[in-house]
């Protein structure tokens, strides 16, 4: 008792004047090398808390664990009674009653989903991005949560991959905006008020990049991507005061990046002066050996702590190793003391020492969740997410007066696929539907199902599954189409089809979707395609041949609602895609900032860079989107007379009949470089709301941080030579020019 109550009270209040780093110290002093190394420890909820205790097996060793004080976090507990039973559990029982951390994948929302990540990233909003991430912090900080693991910031340029979903897309520019925007959401101004979480920037690193788009496969990158591309999100979250950073699953260059020792002790710890710790991704210590880079657990152990890898997420290699590893040698306890001190001031700094229980408040959790104002803010996002990408004859926006509206498709009715993968604490089938949004905006609706497109309940998640060859609802589908004025296809992925371990070879329709669309525009050319979707799909019949298409991507719980305000013109579509639409599979990986390689154009016979069946080109670029009106960009001035700061000026107008809001594109091209450059690269954008037929002047400013890169040995340079600037609308469109940096 004696102990506890030091442990309790005298060190957290000892010298109220000392900094968190001398009563980090203070407690290191006090703790056994047991302790220390049970710091490093998270277990994932293994027992109902409120139920009786384990009295075997591998749950009673985690809940004796647990009373030593050999847990540092705990993931997956969530709930005010919860969260307090466990930490009462260690803090009243444990020899130092140090608290614990309790973690959960809050990726788009706790109860309130806002868009998938990558339907966010489509916005280019960061004040709205960081919006989102706020709210997800205040309900889940209601409920228990001290952090979460995100955000995911992996670059990836391959929409097989189904966590592309959970990422800001391809470029490593707007990248490293949405990272800084959503670290700071979640973590706001004080990381010590009980509204606030840690962060955590994953998955360190290159984890985007897995070969053939396969879950958990391996990565294999040069050094320029590596550093240019790969890293360019981690740094800015770091920078942003991110506290804790996850490495991942893959192997990187030979090396799994869990025992990464380059990465995670010499550029993050060493280099970046990364201050936090870092967490293994689920059991990735452990799976050092069936990587065949440890032969057991012990050495998977010692690998991953001389690496950097602070703590041992769910392999139990760190609680059950590591002493004994330090005791023999084989690891210095110092890296022990390291880890152990970055896991206690991220504690400090929650204010978890002052108040072990400052995130169980009972009132705050029947306060917090599903608030009005939270859904308003998720309606707003979800508007600023919807890219529009073709309008053919200004099909769009449908007059609210419209007879004859034919709405088809199984996700149309659909209240649970549009809040999309990773919700793990969302209330199922909690979404607005489609069909649910448009009847608020007309009584002249009438819906088809269509066949079946997906089943939960299997395995089977696309084309291969057995219930997707019933054509039962075709033919009255079709019969509604033919007697409409306008038909609404709402088509797309379930929202259990991307995500993790939703790697798919196919990027089409799932399904019979494509045949029933094809079927439905025989009967009727007016046919809007609404695509509910994760990732890019491959729609080259459908842009070719249906008029309107709207990406609505998965929007959350107030998908119908924003959906609708989209076909209906109560808001004018303004989301620029984050990641490349590629033409078929056979283009992946597809995206704007490649190299030119040395044959890059047409010539009159076939040895260039090309494709023998398809164009080069995406079916639709980084940055596209279309609105209800249209922009002209004229009048670019670049002033390059100060060197250290080129303004780029351009002039932008409204020229239609609606209100809109354009997000203004700035890229570069560095002709000649000590490495090769991409042939163009995002290094600045800015978004506006014009009134009809008004006028803005945009403004843009580059200097070293824009115009340098990282050379094979990541030394930062900026060389000098000519450069090439493309203001415009998309990747693919704008106006030219160039300056030389003397």
């Amino acid at each position: 008792m004696i102990l506890l109550y030091f442990a309790m009270y005298s060190i957290p209040n000892m010298a109220q004047n000392n900094s968190i780093a001398q009563k980090v110290d203070s407690l290191l002093q006090l703790m056994t090398l047991e302790e220390k190394v049970g710091q490093m420890n998270q277990y994932n909820g293994f027992w109902d808390v409120t139920g009786p205790v384990p009295e075997n097996g591998n749950a009673a060793m985690k809940y004796e664990h647990l009373k030593k004080g050999w847990v540092g976090s705990m993931l997956n507990v969530t709930g005010v009674k919860n969260v307090r039973k466990l930490q009462q559990l260690v803090v009243e029982e444990s020899r130092l009653g140090i608290p614990l951390l309790f973690g959960q994948d809050v990726i788009h929302g706790y109860k309130t989903l806002s868009p998938i990540p990558l339907a966010e990233a489509a916005s280019w909003d960061m004040a709205a991005i960081e919006m989102s991430a706020r709210i997800a912090a205040e309900e889940a900080s209601a409920v228990g949560i001290n952090w979460t693991f995100a955000p995911m910031v992996d670059i990836s340029r391959d929409a097989r991959w189904g966590r592309v979903m959970e990422g800001g897309g391809e470029d490593p520019y707007l990248g490293m905006h949405i990272a800084r925007a959503r670290v700071k959401g979640f973590q706001g101004d004080d990381l010590s008020k009980n509204n606030t979480i840690a962060a955590c920037a994953k998955h360190f690193a290159g984890y985007g990049f897995v070969e053939s788009g396969k879950e958990y496969n391996t990565v294999d990158i040069g050094t320029s991507t590596l550093y240019n591309t790969v890293l360019t999100p981690f740094k800015a979250a770091v920078d942003a005061g991110v506290k804790t950073i996850m490495n991942g699953f893959n192997v990187l260059n030979g090396v799994p990046v869990t025992g990464d020792f380059r990465l995670q002790r010499e550029i993050l710890k060493e280099k970046w002066g990364f201050d936090g710790f870092v967490i293994s991704d689920w059991a990735s210590i452990g799976e050092l050996v069936p990587h065949g880079f440890a032969e057991d657990l012990a050495q998977a152990a010692e690998i991953a702590a001389k690496a950097g890898s602070d703590m041992d997420m769910e392999s139990s290699a760190y609680v059950t190793q590591l002493v004994e590893l330090v005791k023999t040698g084989r690891v210095n306890e110092s890296l022990v003391d390291d880890a152990a001190r970055r896991i206690l001031t991220v504690k400090y700094e929650l204010g978890l020492f002052d108040d072990p229980y400052r995130y169980c408040n009972e009132k705050r959790e029947k306060e917090e969740l599903n608030r009005k104002e939270h859904h308003a803010a998720a309606l707003e996002m979800a508007k600023k997410s919807i890219v529009l990408l073709k309008n053919e004859g200004h099909l769009l926006p449908i007059k609210k007066d419209q007879p004859k509206i034919a709405v088809i498709g199984e996700l149309a009715n659909d209240n649970n696929s549009p809040l999309g993968s990773w919700r793990l604490s969302s209330d199922n089938n909690s979404a607005v539907t489609v069909l649910e949004g448009l009847k608020k905006f007309s009584g002249n609706i009438t819906y088809a199902r269509g066949p079946k497109i997906f089943d939960p309940n299997t395995n089977f998640l696309d084309e291969i599954s057995p219930n997707l060859t019933d054509e039962s609802g075709l033919s009255e589908a079709v019969a509604l189409a033919k007697t409409s004025d306008i038909v609404l296809m709402v088509l797309g992925e379930h929202g259990f089809q991307s995500g993790e371990a939703r790697s798919r070879t196919k990027l089409g329709l799932p399904g019979l979707q494509l045949k029933l669309l094809q079927e439905v525009y025989k009967v009727n050319k007016n046919v809007v395609l609404v695509l509910l979707n994760g990732r890019p799909l491959t729609l080259e019949w459908e842009a070719k041949n249906i008029p309107a298409i709207l990406e609505t991507w998965q929007l959350g719980s107030q998908a119908g609602n924003a959906i609708a305000a989209a076909l209906f013109g109560e808001i004018n579509p303004s989301g620029k895609l984050p990641m490349t639409f590629p033409r078929n599979v056979g283009q992946i990986p597809i995206y704007y900032n490649h190299f030119s390689t040395g044959r890059p154009t047409l010539e009159p016979n076939v040895f260039w860079s090309h494709y023998s069946d398809v164009q080069n080109e995406p079916l639709f670029p980084f940055g596209f989107g279309l609105s209800y009106t249209t922009f002209a960009y004229s009048d670019l001035q670049i002033d390059s007379s100060d060197q250290n700061n080129i303004k780029v000026e351009v002039t932008i107008t409204n020229t239609g009949d609606w209100a809109g809001e354009e997000v203004v594109q700035l890229y570069i091209h560095d002709k000649v470089a000590s490495i090769v450059r991409p042939v163009k690269e995002l290094k600045g954008f800015q978004k506006i709301n014009l009134a009809p037929k008004a006028s803005q002047k945009v403004e843009f400013h580059l200097t070293e941080k824009e115009l340098g890169f990282y050379n094979n040995a990541y030394e930062f340079v900026v060389e000098p030579g000519t450069f090439d600037i493309m203001v415009g609308t998309s990747s693919q469109s704008g106006l030219h020019g160039s300056f030389t940096l003397n």
